[in-house]
């Protein structure tokens, strides 16, 4: 997988400690009693769907069905399609071994039907395998794992539930390359990602993680306005900022550039008191922000429209209402598409949903779950998606630029996956090596292990972040 990662191997002794810089690093049993679960946890391997759920915890699990997420829903991005077409083989591997970690017959590898060169890929690498192609429509939000679990498999997992629940192992499909890479030793280093919108030249890179997304954005020959803004992680579900020095972590699917005068962005911009205001003084209850919400239509008790209610509230009756926001997926739909006078019934959900974490409430709703009649005919297709968000005009390609970026140095924040950050166990002016731990998890908790992307000298080290500048 020489496109996406470097060969350094972890080597595997007895009871071996390394040292690099005079620190003990790590710790490794012998080869041959190494799970894969450890080695992915080694390797440091997170969803890189961005979600970022340290993936071992999943290989320790058991399952009958492992489906590789490629649906790839949020508009403008190519990231899942280029790394099926230029790595399928990999993908397939990581399949069958999760297949085999966690004991499963059924290998499907999820991708909508209009990735041709990436489907037919898929098919020739799956071939003489267990593992299947399952072609998707181009609708909003295929890659919901709700919605993905039930178009693979008919089966629907439990209100606030996880797939694991239903027999059924979800992962990115970059993720599962990345699990291929490291049973054989090589840890996350790099990272694929799609750069896309008021770009010159649209494209996917692979890059060191750590790398800012303003020397990504120059490999895509640059932003074509002059104040941009960034959705990092997509339109829809991606979080929005004006630092193009932010750097590029191991969750980064990637960036939509837009001008910071453009409608969406100008929206999501607005502070949360004056979207929460807008919607206290002017909504009219229609429900379409829960007619269109994909879980509400899958048979889930999510209802916008009445999280919508509690705006108005003081205290009284926000356990009840909020009850509604529990199960929603923060999908940006009700907000960016359904709702007919702009309000902003995703932002009242996730406020109600961390109003519940703080009181400490969970869902006690309805425990059965059955797919509403009007489910198909009122799914979003991504090119009405992107017409009523105003980028069909970014709509381009972004080939795989198959040559890494070389950065002279890299931003490596500690904290690049759920659960903790990393504790550093190197210091500024330290020299390390390509794949070289550089950060520790305490043991039991949860997290990934950071790797230096290439050979260098660390230069900073501070509470959230250590910075690597490249040997010359």
């Amino acid at each position: 997988m020489k496109s996406l990662m470097r060969p350094w191997k972890i080597r595997v002794t007895p009871l071996l400690t390394s040292h690099f810089a005079g620190r003990d690093v790590i710790r490794l049993p012998r080869e041959d009693d190494v799970t894969l679960a450890e080695k992915t946890r080694l390797a440091g391997v997170v969803g890189a769907g961005g979600g970022g759920f340290p993936t071992h915890v999943k290989l320790a699990a058991k399952a009958d069905t492992v489906i590789a997420n490629g649906a790839e829903c949020e508009p403008l991005l190519h990231k899942d399609a280029a790394v099926l077409e230029h790595m399928a083989a990999q993908v397939v591997a990581g399949v069958q071994l999760t297949m085999e970690a966690v004991g499963a017959k059924v290998g499907v590898i999820a991708i909508k039907a209009k990735k041709d060169h990436a489907v037919e890929a898929c098919r020739a690498a799956c071939s003489g395998t267990p593992v299947r192609v399952h072609l998707l429509g181009d609708y909003y939000p295929a890659g919901d794992e709700y919605d993905l679990v039930h178009e693979v498999t008919r089966r629907l997992i439990p209100p606030g539930g996880i797939p694991i629940q239903v027999g059924v192992v979800v992962n990115n499909v970059e993720t599962l390359a990345n699990v291929a890479a490291a049973a054989e030793g090589k840890p996350v280093t790099h990272k694929v990602l799609t750069i896309a919108g008021a770009v010159r030249n649209p494209v996917t890179l692979t890059v060191p993680v750590g790398t800012t997304f303003r020397e990504a954005i120059d490999a895509a020959g640059g932003a074509t306005t002059h104040d941009p803004v960034l959705t990092v992680g997509g339109l829809m579900m991606g979080e929005t900022t004006g630092d193009l020095d932010t750097p590029i972590v191991k969750t980064a699917t990637g960036v939509v550039v837009l001008p910071r005068d453009h409608h969406v962005i100008e929206r999501k911009l607005k502070p949360a008191p004056a979207q929460a205001g807008i919607g206290k003084s002017a909504c009219d209850q229609c429900r379409y922000c829960t007619k269109y919400c994909p879980r509400y239509l899958l048979g889930y008790a999510v209802e916008p429209h009445q999280v919508m209610r509690s705006l108005a509230f003081t205290a009284t009756g926000e356990d009840y209402w909020n009850q509604w926001a529990s199960l929603c997926c923060s999908c940006g739909l009700c907000t960016l598409y359904a709702c007919p006078e702009e309000f902003y019934p995703k932002e009242a959900c996730d406020a109600s949903k961390a109003k519940m974490r703080q009181a400490g409430l969970k869902w006690t709703g309805p425990a059965t779950v059955k797919p509403h009649p009007m489910r198909e005919g009122r799914r979003v297709p991504i090119k009405m998606l992107m017409k009523k968000l105003h980028v069909l005009q970014y709509d381009h390609p972004a080939p795989l630029k198959k040559s890494p970026l070389e950065p002279r140095q890299v931003i490596l924040p500690l904290k690049q996956s759920a659960g903790v950050p990393n504790v550093p166990v190197v210091g500024a002016d330290d020299r390390v090596v390509m794949g070289q731990p550089l950060g520790m998890v305490p043991e039991k908790a949860l997290g990934a292990i950071l790797h230096a992307p290439f050979a260098g000298t660390v230069t900073s080290v501070t509470r959230d972040r250590i910075i690597l500048a490249r040997s010359q």
